[in-house]
């Protein structure tokens, strides 16, 4: 019996162990009204933009995410050019990579971020006044020919931004949304950072170089595909050529016309067949050679970015993204 008694009072201890586990771990009883809910505090903050799990966006789900090795570098002429890439927006499927995670040289493909925040940030019909620092360019800098004291709005700056790749109006731009270039250009690196491009660092808003402003190939994807889901920003860079109205200093009207620097868009380079070059945005500078960013359709309507960095010329940047827009069919 004496041996009964105490396997009984082993069941007795397991049992009021269990209820113990039971009770700290909460189970059977009534949620505490005062516990911590990740998913709803987090929205509650303002950390998330959704207030379940299964409502929160992943980050980059729409996007291409390559692994760290380069595809297809052996197959075209990549020796041109020091990066490139080409991503299948529609089936995130990467076609090519070549250096996509390392440093480059923007040039005025830095001119997509700063549309991509001017957009996000301004408004397209607010007046700005352009100032003599804006206009104070170099001889042979690219600009959209504006003057001291012009008044133009943001809409038309844009397009003397992304057309004729004007650093006149890039600076018009910086100055008239956040006051100066600095206090703007502390918004592009905030921005950019927040779209995942962590390898990227800038200093200026028209891409003039610096050795502490770069990008990377994917980082620049990253932000181009961030831009392409502006309506305003794709109907700027989608456009061959603008002519823009605006007002003098003394308020005589004038007008402008922009044509863009992509010679697939002003018909002087003919993309691959079954290609249809949708938009994009040139880059030049010694440091940074020939670069092009772009977007295009394939027969299958699938969405092409694609890009090429640091080209030893004009004629081979052209030349290297007919191969890896072909790539793309």
């Amino acid at each position: 019996m004496s041996g009964v008694r105490c396997t009984n009072k082993k069941k007795l201890a397991v049992v009021l162990c269990a209820v113990m586990i039971c009770s700290m771990c909460g189970c059977g009883s009534k949620p505490d009204p005062n516990a911590y809910r990740t998913y709803e505090s987090s929205y509650h903050y303002h950390v998330t933009s959704a207030a379940t799990v299964e409502e929160t966006p992943l980050f980059a789900s729409e996007l291409c995410i390559p692994g760290e090795k380069d595809i297809g570098v052996k197959k075209v002429d990549s020796s041109v050019a020091e990066a490139g890439a080409v991503f299948n927006n529609t089936t995130r499927k990467t076609i090519y990579a070549q250096s996509i995670y390392d440093k480059v040289y923007p040039a005025s493909v830095t001119k997509i971020l700063t549309a991509y925040v001017a957009i996000k940030y301004g408004k397209l019909n607010e007046i700005f006044t352009v100032s003599a620092n804006a206009v104070n360019q170099s001889y042979d800098s690219s600009v959209a020919g504006l003057s001291a004291g012009d008044q133009i709005t943001l809409k038309d700056l844009l397009y003397g931004l992304m057309l004729p790749s004007g650093n006149d109006a890039a600076i018009a731009i910086a100055e008239g949304i956040d006051g100066s270039e600095k206090a703007f250009v502390k918004r592009m690196n905030k921005e950019a950072k927040a779209l995942g491009a962590t390898g990227s660092h800038f200093v200026n808003c028209n891409g003039l170089h610096d050795e502490d402003h770069y990008t990377t190939a994917y980082d620049m994807y990253l932000i181009f595909s961030a831009a392409l889901k502006q309506k305003n920003f794709k109907k700027v860079v989608m456009t061959p050529e603008y002519t823009a109205s605006y007002k003098s200093a003394d308020g005589t009207p004038k007008e402008s016309t922009y044509k863009t620097t992509n010679a697939y868009m002003s018909g002087d380079e003919n993309a691959p067949e079954g290609i249809n070059v949708l938009c994009g945005k040139t880059g030049t500078t010694s440091s940074a050679g020939y670069c092009l960013v772009m977007l295009s359709e394939n027969d299958k309507k699938d969405q092409i970015v694609s890009m090429v960095f640091h080209a030893d010329c004009r004629s081979n940047l052209y030349h290297l993204m007919d191969q890896l827009l072909a790539r793309s069919r």
